[in-house]
């Protein structure tokens, strides 16, 4: 089959690979039909993610059509299935608390030491996300295995367009738990940090919770449009300075919660982001935090952070002391998928969450590359690409 490998820093190809084969009676095979770039693929693009390896499959966003069962798949042959971007068991300790980016089981035995080595404990399985999140093939390919198909994939009705659903996959729940990961109470007003497809996801989601006022924050002109559209004021960091901007706009008092949807690529040319880079170009680290540390400093005293965004090693000035003394709250992690779908594609079919607006250009598998070049070079004019096998 066909299939986008990674073969080292800005450099993905389209490359004949093996067909997926059932290796547990849990599995199941699907033949995908769409399949998007993720922001958090060009941390991987990028170089930033550790433990990739030549050849290895990428994409974590896809659906597609059940082709082969396992013995004990609850899925037919046939079905459409949107699959979470996050692997998990089902029946760990976590996921019986519906941590389903905890669980114990999604990463093979082989791969657990890397995650317990990088950071104390294993996470669950990703797909197409390196070595230490189990090095499982991803769906940027023309088929794709799909481990604990019992428990991952949710069944799309007959009828309902690719385009409307696939978000489900990763961005749209992970918007979602950003914004109950703030705690949103009727009447606050939030401030978000990106309006990439996570922050627009974030921005209609705290409104949806109760949010009296949503301030999103980006510099690409495109995005900062499509936040307004649903209601947003903006703030375009290149022209005003974001604290003092969230201090006039709040009455000196400061966004009752913040969300970070930007992560550890984050843009502008500020002294402490101009520090960062030139820590990660020489290997003195590995981040660069601006957005979380802009954030915790213009957050109210008593407010909440919310941090959806991937970051993925060692920071530097991490601003800890004003954390402590302003008594904020910190929740953080990556998605939940399998817990929020089963709504959020309720959500969908009721017209509350809009989703098609994203998609900015589709192309076929072969022109990946070119995708994923865009899709970094052009940020404001390719908003989200979709990928067709």
């Amino acid at each position: 089959m066909r299939a986008l490998a990674w073969h080292g820093k800005h450099d993905v190809r389209v490359d004949t690979v093996s067909d997926p084969e059932i290796v547990n009676d849990r599995d199941c095979i699907i033949k995908v039909t769409s399949t998007a770039i993720c922001g958090s693929d060009l941390h991987l693009y990028d170089g930033y993610i550790p433990t990739m390896q030549a050849g290895d499959v990428l994409g974590h966003e896809f659906m597609g059509e059940v082709v082969e069962v396992g013995a004990r798949s609850t899925l037919k042959k046939g079905q459409r299935v949107v699959v979470p971007f996050t692997i998990a068991c089902g029946s760990c300790y976590h996921c019986g608390k519906h941590q389903y980016s905890a669980c114990d089981n999604g990463l093979p035995s082989d791969n657990q030491d890397i995650a317990q080595t990088l950071y104390g404990q294993p996470m669950s399985g990703l797909f197409g996300y390196s070595h230490m999140t189990g090095g499982y093939s991803g769906g940027q390919a023309e088929y794709v295995r799909v481990p604990f198909s019992d428990v991952g994939p949710i069944v799309i009705p007959d009828g309902v367009p690719d385009d409307k659903v696939l978000f489900l996959s990763d961005i749209l729940p992970t918007g979602w738990q950003a914004a109950e990961y703030a705690g949103i109470e009727p009447g606050d007003t939030v401030a978000v940090w990106g309006c990439g497809p996570v922050g627009l996801f974030a921005v209609q989601s705290a409104f949806l919770m109760g949010a009296e006022r949503v301030i999103a924050i980006d510099h690409f002109p495109k995005r900062l449009e499509l936040a307004r559209r649903f209601g947003a004021e903006v703030i375009n960091f290149t022209e005003t300075g974001v604290y003092e901007a969230l201090m006039e706009m709040t009455g000196g008092i400061g966004p009752d919660a913040v969300i970070d949807a930007v992560g550890l690529e984050a843009h502008g040319f500020f002294v402490d982001n101009v520090v960062d880079q030139i820590k990660a170009s020489t290997f003195l680290g590995t981040d660069r935090i601006h957005a979380i540390r802009q954030a915790i400093l213009a957050c109210r005293k008593g407010g909440r952070v919310s941090m959806p965004a991937v970051y993925g090693g060692f920071v530097d000035k991490f601003p800890l002391g004003a954390f402590m003394e302003k008594g904020l709250t910190l929740k953080t992690g990556q998605t939940h998928v399998q817990h929020y779908m089963p709504a959020l594609l309720n959500a969908i079919m009721e017209g509350k969450i809009e989703t098609e607006f994203l998609i900015s250009h589709h192309m076929p598998l072969e022109q990946a590359p070119h995708g994923y070049k865009m899709f970094k070079d052009h940020q404001d004019e390719y908003t989200k690409v979709v990928l067709q096998p």
